[in-house]
């Protein structure tokens, strides 16, 4: 990014995310309790909201935080759209279609460093030789406008094939996304860990792709890329800015938890999806997630440039224009959490 789009950026950022988040004294009467919308509970992807409940970081404020699960990002968008949540965890990227169709929603903090996705070609499948050899395959993404169908056809691009070139499937996350794999309906699958890791351990896939890791961001985008954030629309965070503040100061509290946690503490704290079992593979993909949980739940500008920017080569319009980037995103809960 030249210094002149940083600048515009961060003027934007500095002014939009105050005029978000008004003084408490100003807001609406708190609630208690919140919806919200996440993606496979049991994944490694939510996991810093996760413990933030577990560890009762929001009860202390008083908050009672009810999380609905969905088989996938655009179902989550869906039922934050529809009144049904008040809230929505999910991929940074969703921000920009919903700001394309006129839905002004903002991310408030920041959960994932790297979008914690990864590709792999079912084993029984021949294995290919170049990624031209995967012309015509099924592909399983959790669902069509999710982060695993834009992650892919995103790979797609860069090892010059079109999304045209492959079908997708749509499977969900978690069991249903095994099930999709035993029974042969897809040859490849895109899913968050602990499912592909899992998956990799019993050698039923061997990835071609991954944006779990720091590296693989880089190699993939060339630069860093916002990963899971809590996100609101702008309206509900100018109206409950304590609830908004009380999640991000729960992420925070949970991400500096993650950096000391040791072993024993994990097996004690760490929710294991039943499907797995070993709950030593679990935690090997988790250990193998580290360096992939933000450090503070604050989002950076240049990840969010990077991030409409190789969006921009996925989807069908451009996302958003430049000046209104700021829009999507606001520090002021995680910095006010933080003090």
């Amino acid at each position: 990014m030249d210094r002149q789009r940083r600048r515009m950026l961060s003027m934007a950022l500095a002014t939009g995310a105050w005029l978000s988040c008004p003084s408490l004294a100003a807001a609406a009467p708190e609630p208690r309790q919140v919806t919200v919308a996440l993606t496979a509970r049991n994944s490694l992807y939510h996991l810093p909201l996760v413990l933030a409940e577990r560890l009762g970081y929001l009860r202390q404020q008083s908050l009672q935080v009810n999380l609905v699960s969905h088989e996938s990002g655009a179902a989550g968008v869906a039922s934050v759209l529809q009144g049904k949540a008040d809230v929505l965890a999910g991929a940074f990227e969703h921000l920009f279609e919903l700001q394309y169709k006129g839905h002004f929603f903002q991310a408030f903090a920041q959960m994932n460093a790297t979008p914690m996705l990864s590709l792999g070609v079912a084993t029984g499948r021949v294995a290919p030789r170049s990624w031209q050899d995967i012309k015509g395959a099924r592909i399983g993404v959790s669902a069509l406008e999710s982060s695993t169908h834009w992650m892919t056809s995103l790979w797609l691009l860069r090892h010059g094939l079109q999304p045209q070139d492959v079908q997708f499937v749509e499977v969900g996350t978690s069991a249903s996304a095994l099930g999709a794999l035993w029974e042969g309906q897809v040859d490849a699958l895109c899913n968050p860990d602990p499912v592909m890791h899992w998956l990799e351990q019993r050698g039923e896939i061997r990835l071609i792709s991954e944006a779990r890791t720091l590296s693989g961001v880089q190699q993939m985008a060339g630069g860093v890329l916002p990963g899971g954030c809590l996100m609101a629309r702008e309206e509900f965070l100018s109206r409950h800015p304590q609830v908004a503040m009380v999640l991000a100061s729960g992420v925070v509290q949970a991400l500096r938890w993650l950096q000391t946690a040791g072993p024993t503490d994990l097996f004690k704290t760490v929710p294991v999806a039943p499907w797995i079992g070993d709950r030593a593979v679990y935690l090997g993909a988790l250990n193998k997630l580290r360096d992939a949980y933000a450090r503070d739940g604050q989002i950076q500008e240049e990840a969010v440039f990077n991030a409409w920017r190789t969006h921009a080569r996925v989807a069908s319009h451009a996302p958003s224009h430049r000046h209104l980037l700021a829009r999507t995103f606001t520090n002021a809960f995680v910095a006010r959490a933080k003090g």
